[in-house]
């Protein structure tokens, strides 16, 4: 099949969805990865499929939230001080995009694949067999105090009126009779109804892949930093001995950064630390909560209760460090009747971002052949199987199902 067979790097939802669609397409696709797929950054999250996430994470530009922040007051966002320096740049650019008319456009670019994230999951749902995963319930989003819930319930609105994301508002009874768990009262939440709950997202990707593989594709593991090009292929170091193809996709998430620098690429890649952590008993929740005062997500997971963190800012491969996550579990134990936790240690991961917030999709400037797929930021599971089919469209020549051009590599 000269011409058409791809290495697909990365076995998280980017590149498996990435594989996926390039498979229906006709190509011979190998997906390579040192581990198996969904065991890195796809299995650590928010359990959410996160259709009313129409508005990418801004920068704060509220004087008080940054003090707070920069002074360690704020369980939400935390920072490790030797990382700074190197963040300094895509920071800075990060803070000027956040800026409300440059925001209002990055807006448009990213809903305009959000919308799709439902409807691109949906296919490969079905054809997975993985409907025992899901649970089509939304999340609530807490809003503790009174002079919070006029501008959220407004906010809530104005994005059902410009995006057709739907919620329901909760007041304060509404709240504690949709979830009896909750034992502090609260001022009353927004019920985000479109997202889908998944109770376990790494076994989703596997099962995905296990639909890649049925359906004609390769998966073996192998070091995607062996990638090289070799005359008219690339060629990549695997288990299975030296493999090659005519194209590659790297879309290896954060580590996706260290490639493109050995292959001469300068891209302002920062990352996003997150945790989590389960406990037993399960809290009896209807739906995952998303608490602000500790940013924080409790999830009915699979293995049980999952409490997430907020955004980390540190060094790729940095140790860990509990302090967020000490945060968080003090948190949800004031809200609920939280069990023990179940591992020794929470699990840690590592989010790819770029300053504009968007996606990196398309084809390399300077290497024929070497298309890009990564710098999802915290929405590569949810914006995987979407993605995946816009690269595999630029890739087959088709017309893209959305305008590519936001998401150039070029614009860096």
């Amino acid at each position: 099949m000269a011409g058409r067979s791809v290495l697909v790097l990365g076995g998280g939802m980017c590149g498996v969805g990435a594989a996926w669609h390039l498979l229906q397409r006709g190509f011979d696709v190998t997906l390579v990865d040192r581990r198996g797929p969904g065991e890195e950054t796809s299995y650590g999250n928010a359990c959410l499929i996160q259709r009313e996430c129409v508005e990418p994470h801004e920068f704060p530009h509220d004087i008080r939230m940054l003090a707070r922040i920069g002074l360690g007051r704020d369980n939400s966002a935390t920072y490790h001080w030797d990382a700074m320096p190197g963040l300094v740049r895509p920071l800075a650019r990060y803070w000027l995009n956040s800026r409300p008319g440059r925001y209002r456009s990055i807006i448009r670019s990213y809903e305009a694949l959000i919308r799709h994230c439902l409807s691109e999951h949906a296919p490969m749902i079905e054809a997975a067999g993985a409907e025992d995963l899901l649970a089509r319930v939304g999340f609530k989003q807490l809003i503790p105090t009174g002079a919070d819930f006029d501008a959220q319930t407004a906010s809530a609105r104005r994005l059902q009126r410009e995006f057709s994301v739907n919620s329901v508002v909760l007041d304060a009874d509404a709240l504690a009779a949709s979830e009896p768990a909750l034992r502090v009262r609260m001022a009353g939440a927004i019920h985000w109804t479109d997202p889908w709950l998944v109770r376990d997202p790494g076994e989703l990707v596997k099962r995905y892949a296990a639909l890649f593989e049925r359906e004609g594709g390769k998966i073996v593991q192998g070091d995607a930093m062996t990638l090289a090009r070799k005359g008219a292929s690339w060629t990549v170091g695997t288990d299975a001995g030296l493999i090659d193809a005519s194209s590659a996709v790297i879309a290896l998430g954060p580590w996706s950064d260290r490639l493109m620098t050995k292959l001469g690429y300068d891209y302002p890649l920062f990352i996003k630390r997150g945790y989590h952590l389960h406990y037993k008993p399960d809290v009896p929740l209807n739906t995952p909560v998303m608490d602000p005062v500790a940013g924080m997500v409790v999830v009915p997971a699979k293995r049980g209760t999952r409490v997430t963190t907020g955004a980390e800012f540190a060094k790729l491969g940095a140790p860990p460090s509990p302090r967020q996550l000490v945060g968080a579990e003090a948190r949800a134990r004031e809200l609920f009747d939280l069990g023990r936790a179940v591992e020794d240690a929470p699990w840690l991961g590592n989010r790819p971002c770029t300053p504009d917030m968007l996606p990196i999709i398309g084809a390399a400037a300077s290497h024929p052949g070497l298309w890009l797929h990564f710098g999802h930021a915290h929405q590569g599971f949810t914006l995987g199987p979407a993605t995946g089919r816009l690269l595999a469209e630029m890739m087959n020549g088709e017309t893209p199902y959305i305008d590519p051009r936001p998401y150039t590599p070029s614009r860096f």
